[in-house]
């Protein structure tokens, strides 16, 4: 009789669990990613209805001062220090003492000629997820969201 199990057992069970695990990571890396585009598109949202107030208040939309020609952790930095009264929805500081994105995307504010759009970048090389927000309420997503 035989006791324990074979080499060749063995390796098909390890191949069979690193099969699974491969599955599983791919699976859950969407997950995140799901879920930083739907947290940034919550943040947008309260840029929104920030923007709101902020035409009652002054009559007019708020505006990143430096443009968003190139969309940084400073322009999100900017609508939270000068729109949003310092709340860190955005941006927060590493262990370096940096400002970096929270959930990756970098937002800034255009004014257009009918009101605003808030803009979110995703903060990566490759075909990065680009997502705006009129003052209208209607979204456009990239092709890579």
């Amino acid at each position: 009789m035989q006791k324990g199990f074979t080499l060749i057992e063995l390796i098909t069970v390890v191949a069979i669990i690193g099969i699974l695990s491969a599955v599983g990571l791919i699976a859950y890396n969407g997950y995140v990613s799901a879920a930083k585009r739907t947290s940034t598109e919550n943040a947008m949202q309260q840029i929104s209805l920030a923007q709101t107030e902020e035409y009652s208040n002054t009559g007019s939309y708020y505006e990143n001062e430096s443009g968003c020609d190139s969309l940084t952790a400073g322009t999100s930095q900017e609508i939270e220090d000068d729109l949003m009264g310092g709340a860190n929805i955005l941006t927060q500081v590493n262990s370096k003492g940096e400002r970096e994105a929270i959930f990756d995307y970098h937002v800034c504010i255009e004014r257009t000629t009918s009101g605003h759009i808030i803009t979110a970048v995703e903060d990566k090389d490759d075909e990065p997820c680009t997502m705006t927000l009129d003052n209208n309420s209607v979204w456009t997503r990239g092709e890579h969201c």
